[in-house]
């Protein structure tokens, strides 16, 4: 025991040593971080002057696809390809998008949320004096601090409380994220710091409180991702890039060059929408589909040793090999596993049950393999630019935090190998981002005051769409009450409204899917809410998009399923049926005529919607007796005037009397 807790001892001693003697690397090498992972350009006023460009329509940009010749096509619209488009259209280059579903459909809108530099990989690089770790972890504090200061309506900082319980674990943890700090240096968000055990409890009340020390606090980012995505495609479009979603890759274009040799000079395409099919032309065309990186660099050359090496993950830091799939969803083990972590932290008195799910996905990373490391927790999320002989440019691995800087590096390669006339070099660094440009932590009161909003709902639109949400608040409906005066909710526990879906439309949302999972996010938050919202989101864009009868239905079935199979709601039939059910048949019988008196539109399920309903009928129903047996006792037959109303008194009570009983009963 003795001698378990001097190595204990000795390794928070070797951290905290190991802290003081690289804090002089630290604070110097923060002097180059610009070098290393900045610009090639930097101007104040093309930073910070706020495009004036209108964004064009879908069928705009898709007739410029096929009319214009490109420096760059992108393929791709996840964070590195619009970063790819943004960081290209900064050097004045001619670029184009295209992206086979929607922007952020795929790993971008189903990652952590976190824009963090890594203190796992910090702890690898101390460990095992591995500078390339420690290079990744001091670009992506960099990247972090970057989107921080470009979008700060969608990124912000996140205080993270690590509980400790045994006491040797203070030293080794606190030195540990004391050396993040030092290795953020100037772009360190705030400084970490101990809290004791009465006051972590105090801050987490249902944290697990046995042989609790104490915690530390350390502070990362945090964003919506999938808006902070679009945001990037938008500024990219407002430079002048023409940018499409629904629009598929089926081959790439190749031409002999002056040498014989074949070169990429475009891909021909196919609206997933329309159907119809065209060649873009480009001079460079760069391959930025995450899992799918291999997919597009086989058709560029059939024979091609992969560089990807997807895992699936869910909630948490677990990485699992698996199958590359557009539509990838977390089994029911992998749900229970994150449920059973999460019940240690807690106190045991605490439930948290399967039942309490809102919404649970998967997201498959593109991770930049290695055949010399057995796992994927030993492979470095890194990135990895690779240039075929034909031209083609692929960019692969990474993480969301980084998004900016793979984009800049792999611009750099693209402009070097295919020559493309850059006027300047990348000038994404300090670039505000879509909504930035203006929007201040307090801009929400004067959506209040000009447009009668809930305070929620301006809050929201704030925080959603920067000082964009004055264009998303004039396209919102009056409400018909004295207040709020503007902004019809579409989910009565959310602060979405109408207004959000039109907007939608105008950031090149063409399903219901695009708008419920990427541009209000309601499908990620809670499905089943998501779901109750459909059918008005439907019906606004039907409105818009002048959708049939048929194509409503159609967008309907398409976006349950959606919900079942990426979204996990779906009930768990196999557990469901194991489980041993004690009622009789008349028990089970009442049971389910109660079910169905809730359940008033046959959906298969109750929510809160059907519950409150059903307090209001019950509530009337009570009413009716009380109106009824208050003429009856206060109203005189002999009172001829009133006698109709007695009589009315007498049914009044009688269909009330009746309604409750049957009520009663479910």
């Amino acid at each position: 025991m003795a001698a378990n807790r001097i190595r204990k001892l000795a390794a928070g001693g070797i951290a905290l040593s190991g802290t003081v003697a690289l804090a002089s690397w630290v604070f110097e090498d923060d002097n180059h971080t610009k070098k290393q992972f900045g610009l090639h350009f930097r101007d104040a006023d093309y930073l910070k002057t706020k495009p004036v460009k209108p964004l064009p329509t879908r069928s705009e940009q898709l007739k410029a696809l096929e009319d214009e010749i490109y420096d760059v096509l992108v393929i791709g619209g996840g964070a590195t390809g619009a970063g790819c488009a943004l960081d290209s259209v900064s050097r004045g280059l001619k670029t184009a998008l295209v992206e086979l579903d929607d922007f952020s459909s795929g790993t971008s809108s189903r990652s952590t949320k976190l824009l963090h530099g890594g203190v796992r990989y910090l702890q690898k690089a101390i460990f095992n004096f591995d500078i390339e770790q420690y290079k990744i972890v001091k670009e992506a504090l960099h990247e972090r601090s970057n989107l921080l200061e470009t979008a700060p309506h969608l990124c912000y900082p996140l205080p993270i409380m690590l509980p400790v319980y045994s006491w040797w674990q203070i030293p080794y943890y606190w030195s540990g994220i004391k050396m993040y700090d030092l290795v953020a240096g100037s772009k360190c968000i705030r400084r970490s710091y101990v809290v004791s055990k009465k006051k972590a409890i105090e801050l987490f009340p249902m944290l697990r409180k046995d042989k609790l020390c104490g915690a530390i606090v350390y502070y990362d980012g945090q964003h919506n991702d999938a808006r902070t995505n679009i945001a990037i495609v938008l500024t990219a479009t407002r430079l002048g890039a023409t940018v499409a979603n629904h629009v598929r890759v089926v081959s790439l274009m190749k031409n002999k060059d002056n040498e014989g040799q074949e070169k990429i000079s475009g891909a021909r395409v196919r609206d997933e929408i329309t159907g119809k099919e065209w060649e873009i032309r480009a001079k460079c065309v760069i391959n930025a589909t995450g899992p799918f990186t291999d997919s597009i660099r086989e058709m560029d050359q059939q024979a091609v040793n992969k560089i990807c090496a997807p895992s699936s993950a869910i909630a948490g830091t677990t990485d699992t090999p698996c199958e590359v799939t557009h539509h990838p969803s977390p089994t029911e083990a992998e749900i229970e596993f994150i449920l059973g972590e999460i019940r240690s932290c807690l106190s045991p008195h605490i439930q948290v049950r399967r039942s309490d799910v809102l919404s649970a996905w998967s997201g498959i990373r593109p991770l930049v393999s290695d055949p010399n490391k057995p796992d994927s927790q030993s492979l470095v999320r890194n990135h990895n630019v690779h240039v075929s002989d034909s031209g083609l440019v692929t960019i692969a691995g990474g993480k969301w935090t980084t998004y900016r800087s793979m984009a800049m590096e792999t611009l750099d390669a693209a402009v070097k190998t295919c020559n493309l006339p850059a006027v300047r070099g990348s000038a994404t660094d300090g670039l505000l981002l879509e909504g930035a440009h203006s929007w201040t932590p307090t801009m929400f009161i004067t959506l209040v005051q000009d447009f009668g909003l809930e305070s929620e709902v301006a809050k929201h639109l704030s925080e959603t769409y920067g000082d964009q949400a004055f264009s998303v608040a004039k396209l919102a409906t009056s409400t018909g009450k004295r207040w709020p005066i503007f902004g019809n909710r579409l989910h009565e526990q959310f602060p979405y409204i109408d207004a959000e879906v039109r907007y939608a439309i105008k950031e090149y949302a063409c399903t219901a899917v695009d708008v419920i999972a990427r541009r209000l996010r309601l499908a990620f938050l809670n499905v089943q809410a998501a779901e109750e919202a459909l059918p008005r989101i439907i019906s606004i864009m039907a409105e818009e998009l002048q959708w049939s009868e048929d194509e409503q239905k159609r967008q309907h079935a398409e976006a349950v399923k959606f919900f079942r199979e990426e979204m996990s709601h779906r009930v768990n039939r196999q557990s469901r049926d194991k489980m041993p059910i004690n009622l009789s048949h008349e028990e089970i019988s009442n049971y389910m005529k109660r079910f169905q008196a809730l359940d008033w539109d046959k959906k298969g399920y109750i929510s809160i919607k059907d519950i409150s309903r059903g307090f209001e009928v019950y509530f009337l129903s009570s009413l009716y007796i009380l109106a009824g047996t208050f003429c009856l006792r206060s109203l005189r037959p002999a009172e001829s005037a009133m006698v109709g109303l007695s009589s009315k008194g007498h049914a009044l009570a009688a269909a009330g009397v009746d309604f409750g009983r049957h009520i009663s009963r479910y």
